[in-house]
C-alpha cells in the first residue's frame, strides 16, 4: 500500500491520501446516521417532492384564512358573524354536535369491544374477523348510505317490507316501518356503522402492542374478565382510545355523503351539507358564511386535539418489548359462539345487507317494494353505467384518479418518510412532514374551499380540470395513507442501513435493495387505502368537480337530485365492485408478501 522512500519512513501517495480521507469521512457520516453523506439524486428528489407537496397543502389554507379573515390587511370576524346569522344556526349546530358526539360514543364502545374480543379472546376467527376493519375500504360511505336507505326507508324499504309481511302473519299490521332511516336514530345508526371499523383498527393495533401478561396476572389474582378489561386492558391502550376518538370527531364533523343522503331525507340540517349548499347551491356562492361554518368545525376539532394532547401527557406509558409475547386468550366457554355470531352480525349489517339491497335495485332497474325476481337483469346496470355517456366518463375519471393518485401518493409518502427518517436536515424534514400532514387537522370541506380560492383563478386557472381533483385528493388523503408506510419504515433496523452504507451503497441502491423489500407490505396497504378513498370521494368532488371533470361523487349528486334510485343503486354497486376488487387484490398481495418475508427470515 505504501511506497518506501529513501532515508525515511514510507509515505502514502496523493491518490492513497485521498482514498483514506474519503473512507474516514464516509465512516464518520455512517456513525452520524444514514444518508448524511453526499446527497444523491434520489435524496434531492425526496426533498423537492416534500417541499412541493408541503406548499400545495398549506397554500389553500393560507388563501382561506387571508381571503376570509383579512379585509384590506385588517383582521375581521365577518365570516363568523355571517355564519352565526344564518337561518336556523342554533338547530344546525345542535344537530351536528348531538349526532357526532352520540355516534362517536357508541362507535367507541362497539369498536373497542370488537377489538378486545378479536385480540384477547378465543372468539377470533382469523382473517374473517380481522377483515371487519376493511369495511370502509370495500364499501364507500356513499354506497353504504344509499344501501341503508333502500333497506330501511319507512314505506318502500326492502327490509321494512319483509318485516311488515312477517308481522302481518303474526297479526300485527303496520303501514310504515318498523324502522325509519330518515330519523335521528337512523342517521346516528349510519354514522356508527361507518366509524366502528376505524376504532376497531386503531384499538386492535394498540392491543397487539400492549403487554398482555398484565391481563393474565390480573386474572391469576382472581379478578374477573370484565373488571380486568376495564381496570387493566383499557388503561394500557388509552393512547389508542384517544386517537380513535380524535379520528371520529374529525371524520364525523366533516362527513358529507351520509348526511346528504339520509339527513336530507330526514330534514336534519348538518353543518357539512350546509357548507356545500352555501358554495354550490346559492348564487353567488356565500363563501364568507361557508368559511365561518368551516372555522367552527376547525375550532371543535382543535379542542378535541388539545384534549387528546392533555390526556396523552397525563398517561403513564409502559415500555413495549421488542420480542413477541405469548399469552393465553380468554376462554369464553359457552359464550364463544354467541359472541362470534354477534361479531359476524356487524359485518352482515355494515357490508352484506347494503350490498344486497344495491344489487337488487340495480338489477331491477328501479326501486320498488315488490320485486319481480324474474325481471332482474344485468343489462339494467350496464345501461345505467357504461351505456350512459356521463356516467361512463365519471367512472373512467374516478378510476384514473384512484390509480394515479394512489401510485403518486405512496411514492411521495415513501420518499418523504425516508427523508424524515434520516438525520440530514432534521429541522427541514420536520417542517416538511408537518406541513404535508397539516391538512389532516382540517375538515376536507375547508380544504376544498381553499382549493377553489387558490387554484381556480389567476394565475393557475385549474377550474374544471382533472389536475385540480388529483391535487386535492393527494392533499386530503395522503396523510392518512402514509400511516402504514411511516410505520413500516420506522421498523427497519438502523443496522441494516448502516451496513449498506459501509458497504459503499448509494442512497438509491440502499432504497431499492434494503427499504423496498421491507416496506412493500405497508406500501401496498397505503395504496389500497388511497385508492378506495379517492375512487369513492364525494366531499372534495362536490366542490371541485363539474361537467368538464365529472367523477363518480359528482355524478351521484346529480342522480340523487333527480330522484332516480335505480340509477343511483347501479352507480353505487359499480363503484363498490371496482373498489372491492382492487382492494382485495392488493391486500391479498400484501398478505402474501408478509408471509414470504416470514418464510425468508426462517
Amino acid at each position: 500500500m505504501y511506497r518506501p522512500q529513501r532515508g525515511g519512513i514510507s509515505q502514502p501517495s496523493a491518490s492513497e491520501n485521498h482514498r483514506l480521507r474519503h473512507m474516514l469521512a464516509h465512516e464518520r457520516d455512517v456513525r452520524r446516521g444514514p444518508y448524511r453523506a453526499r446527497p444523491s439524486f434520489l435524496l434531492s428528489s425526496s426533498l423537492f417532492l416534500g417541499i412541493l407537496f408541503a406548499v400545495i397543502a398549506t397554500y389553500p389554507l393560507l388563501r382561506v384564512m387571508s381571503s376570509s379573515f383579512l379585509v384590506r390587511a385588517r383582521p375581521t370576524l365577518k365570516p363568523l358573524s355571517d355564519a352565526i346569522h344564518l337561518p336556523g344556526f342554533a338547530p344546525l349546530v345542535f344537530n351536528t354536535l348531538a349526532i357526532v358526539l352520540i355516534s362517536a360514543v357508541i362507535a367507541l364502545i362497539l369498536g373497542t369491544a370488537l377489538a378486545w374480543l378479536n385480540e384477547r379472546t378465543n372468539a377470533r376467527m382469523g382473517q374473517l374477523t380481522d377483515s371487519l376493519a376493511l369495511v370502509p375500504f370495500l364499501l364507500p360511505p356513499i354506497a353504504a348510505a344509499i344501501g341503508w336507505v333502500l333497506l330501511f326507508s319507512p314505506t318502500a324499504g326492502l327490509a321494512n317490507t319483509l318485516a311488515r309481511s312477517v308481522l302481518d302473519d303474526l297479526g300485527v299490521h303496520l303501514r310504515n316501518g318498523p324502522v325509519n332511516i330518515y330519523s335521528y336514530y337512523g342517521l346516528i345508526f349510519a354514522y356508527v356503522l361507518f366509524q366502528v371499523p376505524f376504532v376497531f383498527l386503531i384499538v386492535s393495533n394498540g392491543l397487539r402492542n400492549a403487554d398482555a401478561s398484565l391481563d393474565e396476572q390480573s386474572r391469576v389474582c382472581g379478578v374477573g374478565i370484565i373488571r380486568t378489561a376495564v381496570r387493566v386492558t383499557l388503561p394500557a391502550v388509552r393512547e389508542s382510545l384517544t386517537g380513535a376518538w380524535f379520528m371520529m370527531m374529525l371524520q364525523g364533523l366533516s362527513l358529507f355523503s351520509i348526511p346528504l343522503i339520509i339527513g336530507t331525507g330526514a330534514r336534519i340540517d348538518i353543518m357539512s351539507v350546509r357548507i356545500v349548499t352555501l358554495l354550490t347551491g346559492t348564487y353567488p356562492p356565500n363563501v364568507p358564511a361557508a368559511t365561518g361554518l368551516g372555522l367552527l368545525i376547525v375550532i371543535l376539532v382543535g379542542v378535541t386535539w388539545l384534549w387528546q394532547l392533555h390526556t396523552l401527557r397525563s398517561v403513564r406509558r409502559g415500555a413495549i418489548g421488542g420480542k413477541a409475547q405469548r399469552f393465553t386468550r380468554v376462554q369464553l366457554g359457552a359464550w364463544r359462539w354467541p359472541v362470534r355470531a354477534a361479531m359476524l352480525f356487524y359485518g352482515v349489517l355494515a357490508l352484506v345487507l347494503p350490498v344486497i339491497a344495491l344489487m337488487i335495485v340495480a338489477l331491477n332497474g328501479f326501486w320498488t317494494s315488490r320485486i319481480s325476481w324474474s325481471h332482474l337483469n344485468v343489462a339494467n346496470v350496464w345501461k345505467t353505467t357504461v351505456g350512459d355517456t356521463s356516467t361512463g366518463i365519471a367512472l373512467r375519471n374516478s378510476l384514473y384518479l384512484g390509480l394515479m393518485g394512489a401510485t403518486i401518493g405512496v411514492l411521495v409518502a415513501a420518499l418523504v418518510a425516508l427523508f424524515v427518517q434520516g438525520r440530514r436536515w432534521r429541522r427541514v424534514s420536520t417542517v416538511i412532514d408537518g406541513s404535508m400532514k397539516l391538512a389532516s387537522m382540517f375538515p376536507p370541506l375547508i380544504m376544498g374551499v381553499g382549493f377553489i380560492l387558490a387554484f381556480t383563478g389567476s394565475p393557475f386557472h385549474l377550474q374544471g380540470t382533472i389536475l385540480l381533483l388529483l391535487m386535492a385528493y393527494l392533499v386530503l388523503y395522503l396523510p392518512q395513507g402514509a400511516v402504514p408506510i411511516d410505520a413500516s419504515i420506522s421498523q427497519v433496523g438502523g443496522e441494516l442501513v448502516e451496513a449498506s452504507a459501509i458497504g459503499g451503497a448509494t442512497y438509491g441502491r440502499t432504497f431499492r435493495r434494503v427499504y423496498v423489500p421491507l416496506i412493500l407490505s405497508g406500501v401496498v396497504t397505503g395504496w389500497a387505502f388511497l385508492f378506495a378513498r379517492m375512487v369513492g370521494d364525494l366531499t372534495a368532488s362536490a366542490l371541485l368537480a363539474g361537467p368538464t371533470n365529472t367523477v363518480v361523487g359528482f355524478r351521484i349528486m346529480q342522480i340523487f337530485s333527480n330522484g332516480s334510485f335505480g340509477d343511483l343503486a347501479s352507480l353505487a354497486i359499480a363503484i363498490t365492485v371496482v373498489s372491492a376488487a382492487v382492494v382485495t387484490i392488493v391486500l391479498t398481495v400484501s398478505l402474501r408478501l408478509g408471509r414470504w418475508r416470514r418464510v425468508e427470515k426462517r
